[in-house]
């Protein structure tokens, strides 16, 4: 019996192992972001990806039993498992590399095999499934050295799945300092994928955005912004420290970040005490965020007095911290039977279904809930507010202003960041604090065209948006300085960069009036040390 059931279980676990690489790998990834980005707990996780992996193997294990005799139903059963796994992998291609595969590639590989196997067919001709036999053998024996590697990365999942246990546990915060001296606020509105272009400069036509309008009036514009980087998780390190970011890691619980800093060519550990809110905190100032996407709570909770942070959105596959461990599993299981089903449709990234939007729309709920809490707090000083739009995929609906699943796009959502900035003003405004506090509002990155149009949900509005899909790299940057009432412009290329420095100058007081704003943003212009290493990205 042992021996019965030894050869088939062996040759499904190395199946098992190559249809799941994409799914096994992104846990068992060295830099670990796909942990690192998880809001939930590590079972919520871990669990799913182990069930998807034994029930595979078990399945594939009771398939190989029923066609272990020789004959045409173990070559037909034999020639499709064979064949599937090309497929995963071929399909799970963008997921790993973000880009699409070209047109016809996959037919284009299948053409080959069909070829070869009618090759096989003519010359063997009544000997196939004797010769065929044979081949079965070879792919038995290197079956089971992927089985090897199967056992590794489930003894590996056991490990870090150990090992990120408190992943998400509450850290204590810092201890906000008691009778400190009361400061004017500094409130940073942080916009994901907010483009000065489709904001200020070549408007989508009957798009409004009165709340942008508003604050343009009183506010000085950066209308030619370097972007610290084109990826959330890289450029906002690179905004709170100061120094460009090439790409990060994580340590398994995802407690520690690692920094590749391009200029020193090497790898750092990100030092919280060594940002731009250790900067406020050793001013006198109480920090705080509500932020989307970058685990802030995890990484940099000593130098922070109010933390919150979310992402309920899938990132790197169909789980969510929001469902439940059955959920997730079934929805894993769903996704990798429709890439199956889908064999010859062209490769392309993830697309957003209802689900995705209905995920995202409870981060900007949860997001924008706790960063209420923070305006409506007045001793938190020196406050950054992650929001988690205009970033796509569409989560509003502009013509009815409510949120939808279906049909809405980017120029929905910078209509949903519009009424979210307009909110905030009215906050401020009503406790007393909007014209003496300090406002920036800016984004990560613009709006990534040259990415999002490569999505199967890239709308008609969105191309005619963008101008075809062009991409402007310049993200919005406005400053509202306290009882600043005049517009003012600063038309000169500036580095974001260089966010930590100007906040620094703001904490410090240097900084009293659109020219000197302007005056203080010329010294760093042309500056060769700032330059965004392009390569990061």
């Amino acid at each position: 019996m042992k021996r019965f059931l030894k050869q088939p279980a062996i040759t499904a676990l190395g199946l098992t192992q190559l249809y799941l690489l994409t799914l096994v790998g992104q846990l068992l990834s060295p830099n670990h972001l796909f942990l690192y980005h998880w809001s939930g707990s590590a079972p919520g996780i871990f669990l799913p990806t182990a069930l998807v992996y034994c029930t595979l193997w078990i399945s594939l294990t009771l398939l190989l039993l029923l066609v272990r005799r020789p004959g045409w139903s173990r070559t037909t059963v034999w020639i499709m498992l064979l064949a599937i796994a090309p497929i995963q992998l071929i399909k799970s291609w963008p997921l790993v590399s973000g880009q699409a595969l070209p047109r016809g590639f996959l037919l284009t590989f299948f053409g080959l095999a069909i070829v070869v196997f009618l090759i096989m067919v003519v010359k063997w001709r009544h000997e196939f499934l004797q010769k065929f036999d044979r081949v079965i053998g070879i792919f038995r024996t290197c079956l089971g050295f992927v089985a090897l590697i199967g056992l590794l990365a489930l003894s590996q999942m056991l490990w870090f799945g150990w090992r990120a246990r408190r992943m998400n546990a509450a850290l204590p915060l810092h201890k906000p300092q008691l009778f400190a001296k009361a400061k004017p606020r500094i409130i940073w509105v942080l916009f994901d994928e907010l483009s000065y272009r489709q904001v200020y400069e070549r408007r989508y036509p009957g798009l409004e955005l009165p709340a942008f309008d508003q604050l343009a009036g009183q506010s000085t514009v950066f209308t030619d912004t370097v972007p610290a980087g084109y990826f959330t998780e890289r450029v906002l390190p690179s905004l709170f420290t100061g120094i460009p970011v090439a790409t990060i890691k994580s340590s398994v619980d995802g407690h520690t970040l690692f920094l590749y800093e391009p200029d020193s060519r090497s790898w750092v550990r990100f030092d919280p005490t060594r940002t731009v809110f250790a900067d406020a905190l050793n001013h006198g100032y109480s920090t705080a965020i509500a932020g989307w996407y970058n685990p802030y709570c995890r990484i940099m909770p000593g130098v922070l007095d109010h933390c919150f942070w979310t992402i309920d959105m899938p990132n790197f596959s169909v789980m969510s911290p929001q469902h439940t461990i059955l959920e997730n599993a079934r929805d894993t299981l769903l996704q990798k039977a429709r890439t199956l089903l889908q064999m010859f449709a062209r490769p392309k990234s993830p697309v957003f279904n209802a689900e995705d939007t209905r995920l995202h729309q409870m981060d900007y709920t949860h997001v924008s809930a706790a960063a209420d809490r923070l305006i409506e707090d007045p001793s938190a000083t020196f406050v950054l507010l992650h929001m988690p739009v205009p970033h796509p995929g569409g989560i509003y609906d502009r013509k009815i202003g409510r949120f939808t699943t279906h049909g809405a796009t980017y120029i929905d959502n910078l209509a949903l960041a519009d009424r979210y900035l307009a909110h905030i003003r009215s906050l401020l405004e009503q406790n007393g604090t909007w014209d003496a506090s300090t406002i920036v509002v800016m984004g990560d990155h613009s709006w990534r065209t040259n990415q999002w149009k490569l999505l199967s949900n890239w709308t008609p509005e969105e191309q005619r948006a963008s101008d075809g899909g062009q991409f402007d790299p310049r993200p919005g940057y406005i400053i509202k300085l306290p009882y600043q009432h005049t517009p003012y412009r600063v038309n000169f290329a500036y580095r974001a960069i260089h966010t930590r420095a100007l906040f620094d100058a703001l904490i410090a007081g240097e900084i009293h009036s659109p020219e000197e704003l302007s005056k203080w943003a010329a010294q760093w212009h042309d500056s060769p040390s700032s330059a965004l290493n392009s390569s990061a990205k």
